[in-house]
């Protein structure tokens, strides 16, 4: 039996299960409810939306949602948009930006988030962590040609980079992203909110 949504988020609030691998404590960010048309899986929050608790609310989630073509109202609304990281908490600094998402976390929640969901969801795939768990093992081996390949993995997944500052200068030596798969994928998230 599905579990009751609000339970479900009470037991991930109250997670502990890696707390001696936080830095900043514990504080699982997601957004998920049964009518939400569009999943959003990408890595672990960073600082600053560990120190807000509001999923992308950084320079990444503007661009995030510039990329989508949403408004913030429709994009935090989790009638529409679930947002489920692979990493639930800021999982601390690595030698060259954040550490990777906790690898518990997957495993711990994402299959009881993902019945309480659409089946016929669309799921952006953000980074290459979500793509290594939700793509085929016949998918691309670099993210690059992952994205490019966007189409084959439609109506379910959307692979997509992560827009953090990096994806700046990739963007710039993929012009390919914004002049074909960005209308795309504005049109495609359209249809899932309309």
């Amino acid at each position: 039996m599905v579990q009751s949504i609000k339970k479900l988020h009470e037991e991930i609030a109250a997670c502990t299960n890696c707390v001696p691998n936080l830095p900043l404590g514990p504080r699982p960010v997601v957004q998920f409810s049964r009518t939400a048309q569009i999943l959003i899986i990408s890595q672990a929050p960073g600082t600053k939306v560990h120190a807000s608790g509001i999923p992308w609310d950084d320079q990444s989630g503007a661009r995030l949602r510039e990329w989508l073509g949403i408004s913030s109202q429709d994009f935090y609304n989790p009638e529409k948009v679930a947002i489920m990281p692979m990493g639930f908490c800021y999982p601390g600094k690595g030698k060259t930006g954040d550490l990777p998402p906790r690898p518990e976390c997957a495993p711990l929640w994402h299959d009881k988030i993902l019945a309480q969901l659409p089946s016929d969801r669309l799921t952006l795939l953000i980074g290459s962590y979500a793509q290594a768990r939700y793509l085929p093992w016949t998918a691309p081996r670099l993210q690059t040609d992952r994205v490019k390949a966007f189409s084959s993995f439609l109506p379910t997944f959307f692979p997509l980079p992560h827009p953090s500052w990096r994806c700046v200068s990739w963007m710039a030596r993929n012009p390919w992203f914004e002049s074909k798969l960005l209308p795309v994928l504005r049109e495609t998230v359209k249809k899932r909110l309309d």
